[in-house]
């Protein structure tokens, strides 16, 4: 047997805080690090397996011969194997062969912690650090002003191994060339911000990212760490902030995977009823084990400090909180109180987001929760959850459905497109129209829309218009900007070839001016999640199936009208109150011939009357475009 020497870079204090679950930093310690021991260069490996006999370290150094490198269980009952092994160095492949005190039962794991992994199929961890330079220091220093929640947050949805693929070989673009491509797209676009679905490295493709294998390692499939950062760092220096997918709510069962660690339910709840997810054939965390606390919470900060991350949307966050999530009676187990509420779930949400916003107070969490589990995004000393924001699925919803429908009956269905702003500012909503919309049989978000080709079109336009229009943030997935008629398929690209016809090209360009319009009015994003930034004018003509509104920032003299035409139905002279006096001047339209649209416009300068109406002292006369929305300012 090799000689294992003896070397730890933990200390007592460490200790003491993995045990309580209070520490946020165990990839410093965790896994495997390249140090020099007495002269000698080597790697130190850490590994947590508390009912394991034996853990050896097993890899390209020793042929893969289980003992040959034995580790050695520290003395504090904190259940770490740790040891340094001389000579191994980067690049080198390894797992851990553990051998357990539960029925002497044999495991062959990859690293938790691990910064790096094969290319799948294959499943070893690769010992592995990086010196990157980061050159993304003006970002970093003047985040906090585009992630702040009075600052324009307009989110392009990717997945990065079907955004483009290499023309002649239709292989996976490398971060190095999405660095060019899709920085360069996104930028061009006005897109403040890009969400990337999981790019933690998984094995298996169809999962799209959400089954983890490897939480600390961004995914081979695309190119080695470092350059990951550099896709991070091109962003930012294109002034563009980046929101990773984050999946803490299940992981697979792979032989290589978390479960079943050490012989033991390690990481996954020992109650099936909390720690088998039926739906989707996982293993949940153990949410009230200290340990498992730390690794998530440690995972998410790592990707904030490592990785520069300006955000983490957190995913599935409804089948955390509720223990009956998607189970029938009898399947699950009520909380101490009786209740169906997750208790340590709820705990770890809060712990997660303080700790976050105590360390990088200038990104944002986004919890994807789709319930009325309240004060989701309201700060945890106020009694919430902590998150910035939540995905508002019922607007998602509502409106999709109201847009499906044939505009001739949509005056029977008004509710469903005001609705929404009942709720509206309850939480700090994110208007999602995401990858789950344009798959399975949905349709993409385009073939939704009902009609010929041009009120097809012009329905998307409005639909995208009343969204930036529409208190909250902004999320679209990619391909929806240009009208993609499929449905997203990961196995391939999107359908980048329909830009060569003009209603796509139409339509991008609408997209593309919507982004400017929305970042360079700041009505449209001060006052965001506050009712105070939105006052209705006319919710209740839906004999017209027209809406209108005010939109307010900090400013009075930047406030905006917006009124939606949800018929094609040109309608002349229609009377509409407004707050203040002077003249109306508009500023978009998305009936535009720009845009594909039909030229219907209103004249440079309308005057507003003191003419009380909608419950307003001064009214105006507009011209209202077909499926169109039309955003004015006051002069």
């Amino acid at each position: 047997m090799a000689q294992v020497k003896a070397y730890s870079l933990f200390t007592e204090f460490d200790i003491n805080l993995f045990k309580s679950g209070k520490h946020y930093r165990l990839y410093e310690k965790m896994g495997s690090h390249l140090v020099t021991v007495d002269g000698i260069s080597g790697v130190y490996f850490a590994v947590w397996a508390p009912t394991a006999k034996q853990v050896s370290v097993i890899g390209d150094f020793n042929y893969w011969t289980e003992g040959e490198h034995q580790l050695n269980v520290r003395w504090d009952s904190s259940g770490i194997w740790e040891g340094f092994i001389p000579l191994v160095k980067k690049g080198d492949t390894y797992k851990y062969k553990i051998q357990s005190n539960n029925n002497d039962i044999k495991t062959e794991k990859a690293d938790p912690y691990a910064r790096r992994f094969e290319h799948n199929p294959k499943t070893a961890s690769i010992v592995w650090d990086d010196d990157y330079k980061w050159k993304d220091k003006n970002w970093m220093k003047t985040r906090k002003k585009h992630n702040a929640i009075d600052a324009p947050y307009s989110v392009y949805e990717v997945h990065l191994g079907s955004w483009k693929r290499h023309e002649e070989e239709n292989r996976f673009l490398s971060y190095f060339e999405l660095a060019d491509d899709l920085v360069t797209y996104v930028k061009d676009m006005n897109f403040t911000h890009v969400e990337l679905m999981p790019i933690m490295e998984f094995p298996y493709d169809p999962s799209w990212g959400y089954q983890v294998t490897g939480y600390f390692a961004p995914t081979s499939r695309f190119g080695y760490p470092e350059e990951f950062k550099y896709l991070v760092d091109k962003l930012h220096q294109a002034g563009i902030g980046i929101i990773l997918d984050w999946v803490p709510s299940h992981f697979p069962e792979d032989a290589h995977g978390l479960g079943f660690f050490d012989g033991s339910n390690l990481y996954e709840h020992p109650d099936k009823r909390k720690g088998y997810h039926q739906d989707w054939k996982s293993l949940i965390f153990n949410y009230e084990r200290n340990e498992v606390r730390s690794f998530l919470i440690s995972n998410a900060v790592f990707w904030m400090d490592q990785y520069h991350a300006d955000g983490l949307r957190v995913d599935a966050v409804a089948s955390m909180l509720f223990l009956d999530y998607s189970r029938e009676d009898g399947a699950w187990e009520p909380n101490a109180f009786g209740g169906r509420e997750n208790l340590a779930v709820i705990s770890f949400l809060k712990e997660l987001n303080e700790e976050i916003y105590s360390s990088f107070p200038d990104v944002q969490t986004i919890a994807e929760e789709s319930t009325a589990f309240p004060m989701v995004s309201k700060p945890t000393f106020a009694g919430g959850l902590g998150f910035g924001m939540k995905w508002m699925m019922g607007w998602m919803h509502d409106t999709l459905d109201y847009f499906s429908k044939d505009p001739a009956y949509r005056k029977y269905h008004h509710n469903e497109i005001t609705f929404s702003l009942a709720y509206a500012f309850t939480e700090n909503f994110m208007l999602p129209l995401s990858h789950d919309e344009v798959v399975y049989g949905k349709k993409s978000i385009l073939g939704r829309m009902p009609g010929d080709e041009w009120q097809r079109f012009a329905n998307l336009r409005l639909l995208y218009g009343y969204m930036f229009t529409h208190p909250g943030t902004k999320l679209l997935f990619m391909g929806s900007e240009f009208g993609q008629y499929n449905e997203w398929n990961f196995q391939e690209s999107l359908d980048w070839h329909l830009l060569e016809h003009k209603p796509h090209q139409d339509m991008q360009n609408f997209y593309k001016a919507l982004n400017a319009v929305y970042k360079n009015t700041p009505a449209l994003y001060e006052k965001g999640f506050s009712g105070e930034g939105f006052e209705w004018i006319s919710y209740d003509d839906n004999e017209n199936s027209v809406i209108s509104y005010v939109r307010k920032g900090y400013n009075e003299n930047e406030y905006v009208v917006v009124i939606c035409n949800l018929t094609p139905s040109v309608r002349e002279c229609y009377k509409i109150g407004v707050p203040l006096q002077g003249k109306l001047i508009e500023i978009f339209n998305s009936d535009a011939n720009e845009f594909g649209g039909s030229g219907v416009k209103n004249k440079k300068e309308i005057t507003i009357k003191q003419e009380s109406w909608n419950g307003k002292n001064n009214s105006a006369e507009i011209t209202l475009a077909p499926l169109a929305v039309s955003i004015f300012k006051f002069k």
